[in-house]
């Protein structure tokens, strides 16, 4: 990994982050503190045995989700894979929402269908929550193949961690996304292991995951994914790229995560030790290290932040009470939401020809 000490200087002056006033830089803090929040009361629940399925948190990754949706518009979509949560925040969704998903409540975001790893909000331009490896990034390929099919300026991010490189899949989507010139970028958020397997043991590269792109022809980056001002630096080049040239880009943020793959990896701190993650907590946290900056640049202070962090604790307190008070899908519901066809009552949904014209 490549992470050393953050200077969060070096990119404020760049053209994503000029014109941040000091209202979005707090906003930026906030959002990532909420994931935090909302994280640690999943995990607190999923412990006692309230949810079902698996949990992968983002717990030491919020900065990336964050910094690149920040800068998404109105024809910028996410998909991403099964640590869906910080992304589904960042782009918009609620605590409430997302949380009685985790719970199986028909108030979820997928009506309790879809658990940790599905969650959605199409209004919202975000697509997923993906469990299969690497199986959104033709998704997002897809995405961006819609943009440039309808003429809309926008482009596709696709997150994807760095076990998804070696999937196949991924690089026939990068084939494809070079030979048609699609706006999408895949977002590599390396946190060093594919679920319990280091990188250097997984993967084979000479300097980065993301110089694989030179094969495609390809451009790529590689930056510091805690620091939320070289975040957006480097996808606001991305993004350019995506609407201004229609081509693609493939981004490398290095991160770690503080958990396990998920709440069930039990070996998570025997393949790590606990001083890694401890002298990542204590040197590289984004939320640290994004804090420490608005407190040199004068814009809050200790007790700003506090009361910050509070309302973030009691708006998760309160998401988990909204959800535990939602009630569960009925069982008839298991028919509803398979086909579009039959939901919207389409002709032929009615005659049962999904798939077939004869």
């Amino acid at each position: 990994m490549m992470l050393d000490k953050v200077d969060s200087y070096q990119f404020k002056e760049h053209s994503a982050n000029a014109d941040l006033s000091n209202e979005d830089k707090i906003e930026l803090l906030r959002k990532m503190v909420r994931i935090r929040r909302f994280e640690e009361a999943s995990l607190k629940y999923y412990n006692a045995g309230k949810m079902g399925g698996f949990l992968h948190l983002y717990i030491g990754q919020e900065s990336i989700a964050v910094g690149t949706a920040s800068l998404c518009g109105q024809n910028d979509h996410l998909i991403t894979a099964y640590r869906d949560h910080g992304h589904a925040l960042a782009a918009g969704m609620t605590m409430n929402e997302c949380m009685a998903e985790l719970f199986g409540k028909k108030t979820g975001c997928s009506k309790g269908k879809g658990g940790s790893m599905h969650f959605f909000a199409p209004d919202k331009n975000y697509w997923g929550g993906h469990g299969i490896v690497a199986g959104q990034t033709p998704l997002g390929l897809g995405l961006a193949y819609g943009l440039k099919y309808n003429g809309d300026k926008g482009a596709a991010l696709c997150f994807m961690g760095d076990g998804a490189v070696n999937q196949g899949s991924y690089h026939e989507s990068l084939n494809l996304a070079q030979l048609f010139e699609l706006p999408v970028i895949y977002i590599i958020e390396n946190n060093g292991y594919s679920m319990g397997t280091s990188q250097k043991r997984s993967s084979a590269f000479n300097n980065c995951l993301a110089q694989r792109a030179d094969a495609y022809g390809i451009a790529w980056d590689v930056a510091k994914g805690n620091d939320i001002y070289e975040v957006r630096a480097k996808t606001k080049e991305a993004i350019d790229r995506a609407h201004n040239e229609s081509q693609p880009t493939i981004l490398e943020f290095d991160t770690y995560r503080y958990q396990g793959h998920s709440v069930a990896d039990a070996n998570s701190k025997k393949y790590r030790s606990p001083e890694e993650i401890d002298h990542y907590k204590e040197n590289y946290d984004p939320i640290s290290v994004w804090k420490k900056c608005l407190f040199s640049e004068g814009i809050i202070d200790e007790d700003s932040y506090k009361q910050m962090d509070t309302e973030a604790k009691k708006e998760a307190k309160d998401s988990v009470t909204f959800a535990e008070e939602s009630p569960f899908p009925e069982i008839s519901d298991i028919t509803e939401d398979v086909y579009y066809e039959v939901d919207e009552g389409t002709e032929s949904g009615k005659r049962g020809k999904h798939f077939f014209h004869n």
